[in-house]
């Protein structure tokens, strides 16, 4: 075996074969010729997948590894690392994409031949995608930053000779700009906590309020998901800098895969080394790290950049703010997601001031919480102008989405969001001005702001929604409580007699799977079409589905009426029947879906032997804080059809009258939620 092989650790070992991790532990127990560890530690080892894929087809684990799989293990157990196999993929994915018949001249013959012939391949789309940069306003003396994409030399390109031929394979099967999306969200979805990310609903907002843009420029790229956002134009111009050389690159790829626009990519620290400091661009959008205390305030004290103020070391952000306006042409539009903070802290007060007053700031947006991270706040954008002309009565437009928040894990309704603050911008942008919308936005008069705080955080400034009518919702909540409570009542389990424990025979739900008896499926990828999604979060509060999910080249699980659907985290007893109303959602991420046979199995009666606390404990695992269910090591008895739907019949009535208790606890939060709010702004009397 190669030294330089592709390795594969015990939780790939698993999602190739389609088991737990305990399974692959008992193998390796149980069966002397199961392959020896070749790297890793002693407590998480490393396989040589060669030798995994080898012995899986023997024992008949695994009749092929499938191809998104075996590429996407070649890449995570590269001996040089994942960020270095995914930039030798998004090389040759660029070649396929750009000059699909030089791949296939190349690509012919032994690995030696391929390694030696690529880089001189690569270079002929590298340069003219990468290269320097041309057009009205582009840069044409950049500052000294490190060059963002590199043409692999052929000894750096042979390790990666197994990954190049399944990635060229795959792109055949799915094309080459959805094989990269595939591999990059993989390894993004992999190591969570090394990325910040935006979500791409929010990137396409900040796109929309941006408008089009030939030159955009976005000074923290992160993995490019700004730029991806932006509306294509003939003869468009992209421009992205990281710190991270590793970022830069991937999004320059992501780039050029994506759109047609020429790319301009740098890698760097943007407020210390400006990678462009002549780009005069039509838009700005920026995703700024928060809370840096060294952004370079001792070296910077007297750049150009800063026209409104030097920014205070605690200020990061009004940096990141002012430099967004100093890449921006006279008019010229820019679009950045802030900490709420920002709006308020005294420290930046001066510089929010001439913001103001100079006509820069156009418009703050609070956005619902859980709208990108920290998701437990609710950030703002601002969007800033460069004043060609400052207003004779500027106004500046303060609008609060906040409404929009769900309880789900997946986000805020993104839909209504977009809607509101893309209406109040438009009608605002428009006519410099925007009538009154109680409770979402107004425009306010810059003259009212400029106090001794310089505070125009949204939620101080705008008037509460209209409570003409508050006192005759609250009649119509307390109306429909009265009624669930009796319906409550009526649904409430009958006197129990008490028996002695069942014996019955038992199997698991994994045995049901083997047998046919059920389709066991995993949720977590957003497929094509847009449509909701069903979060664990809406299993566990029996609410609608109310999250969403990239778009992802994998197809989403949708669900059907009589699916069985249980939440996997969290330590829970909880399983749902999927009604007509809830069919047709796609299944989120920490959701298992099981599918019974009708003529085999009930449904009803398979969801509620689910949730027997005893059935739960045993197939759950715990690591640090957290608890996984495994699904598959689920029990329930071998009984009759008829016997299992007259246990159906009794979890279901429980089901119902469960729903019906958390509906009388929805409306009795809203009726003391309501009557609070109405006494203390006077909408309410006591009497």
């Amino acid at each position: 075996m190669q030294d330089n092989a592709t390795e594969v650790t015990a939780a790939g070992i698993a999602r190739l074969a389609g088991v737990g991790r305990a399974a692959v532990s008992n193998w390796r127990r149980r069966h002397a010729d199961f392959p020896k560890p070749v790297g890793g530690t002693e407590t998480s080892p490393s396989f040589a997948l060669a030798e995994v894929e080898d012995w899986l087809r023997r024992q008949g684990k695994l009749a092929e590894v499938p191809l998104r799989e075996r590429v996407w293990q070649q890449l995570a157990g590269h001996p040089e690392g994942p960020v270095t196999a995914l930039t030798h993929a998004g090389c040759v994915l660029l070649l396929i994409h750009e000059r699909p018949t030089v791949w296939l001249d190349v690509s012919a013959g032994s690995d030696e031949r391929l390694a030696a012939m690529l880089p001189d391949a690569l270079d002929q789309v590298i340069a003219p995608r990468f290269g320097g940069a041309s057009g009205e306003g582009a840069v044409h003396t950049p500052t000294v930053h490190t060059p963002t994409v590199h043409t692999p030399t052929g000894p750096e390109l042979l390790p990666s000779a197994a990954l190049l031929r399944g990635a060229a394979e795959l792109a055949a099967e799915l094309g080459a700009r959805q094989t990269f999306e595939f591999l990059l969200g993989r390894h993004l979805d992999a190591n969570p906590r090394q990325y910040t990310l935006t979500p791409a609903e929010l990137a396409r907002l900040m796109a929309d309020l941006a408008g089009p843009a030939r030159t955009v420029l976005d000074p923290a790229c992160g993995t490019g998901a700004l730029l991806r956002a932006v509306a294509a134009r003939p003869g468009q111009e992209l421009y992205a800098q990281d710190s991270s050389a590793d970022l830069a690159a991937l999004t320059a790829f992501r780039l050029a895969l994506h759109t047609p626009a020429a790319v301009r990519a740098a890698t760097g620290d943007t407020l210390r080394a400006d990678a462009h400091p002549g780009l005069r661009a039509d838009a700005v959008l920026c995703h700024p790290p928060f809370n840096e205390r060294n952004w370079g305030h001792d070296e910077l004290a007297y750049d150009p950049r800063w026209e409104y103020g030097f920014p205070a070391r605690t200020e990061s952000e009004l940096a990141w703010v002012q430099h967004a306006l100093a890449r921006l042409r006279d008019g010229g539009t820019a679009v950045l997601l802030m900490p709420p903070a920002a709006a308020s802290r005294r420290s930046g007060r001066r510089i929010r001031a001439d913001l103001l007053r100079r006509g820069a700031l156009r418009a703050v947006v609070t956005l619902p919480v859980g709208a990108a991270p920290p998701y437990n706040i609710p950030l703002h954008l601002w969007v800033l102008r460069r004043p060609d002309k400052t207003p004779a009565q500027p106004e500046v437009l303060l609008a609060d989405a906040g409404q929009f928040a769900t309880e789900g894990r997946g986000g805020p309704d993104w839909q209504s969001v977009r809607d509101a603050v893309l209406d109040a911008w438009q009608a605002y942008d428009r006519a410099g001005t925007l009538q009154e919308r109680p409770g979402l936005a107004r425009s306010v008069p810059v003259i009212e702001l400029l106090d001794d705080d310089v505070d125009f955080a949204p939620a101080r400034h705008l008037p509460p929604p209209t409570a003409a009518d508050g006192a005759e919702q609250l009649t119509d909540v307390r109306a429909r409580l009265g009624e669930t409570l009796r319906l409550t009542a009526g649904l409430t389990p009958p006197p129990v007699r008490s028996a002695p424990p069942a014996r019955w025979p038992l199997t698991t739900v994994g045995e049901l799977a083997r047998g046919g008896a059920l389709v066991l499926r995993t949720g977590g990828n957003g497929g094509h079409a847009r449509v909701p999604v069903l979060t664990d979060h809406d299993v566990l509060a029996g609410t609608a589905p109310s999250g969403n999910l990239p778009e992802s080249e994998e197809e989403a699980v949708l669900t059907e009426p009589g699916d069985v659907v249980v939440p996997v985290l969290g330590g829970g007893a909880v399983a749902r029947v999927i009604d007509d109303t809830t069919g047709g959602a796609a299944l989120g991420r920490n959701l298992v879906l099981l599918r019974p046979d009708p003529a085999a199995l009930d449904a009803w009666f398979l969801a509620g032997f689910l949730r027997g606390t005893a059935n739960n404990r045993q197939a759950s695992s715990y690591a640090s804080t957290a608890t996984r269910l495994d699904v598959r090591r689920l029990q329930l008895p071998r009984l009759p059809l008829d016997e299992q739907r007259r246990y159906g019949a009794r979890f279901r009535a429980l089901d119902e009258f469960e729903r019906a208790l958390r509906h009388a606890s929805r409306l009795g939060d809203q009726l003391v939620r309501g009557m609070y709010d109405g006494l203390t702004d006077g909408t309410v009397t006591p009497d």
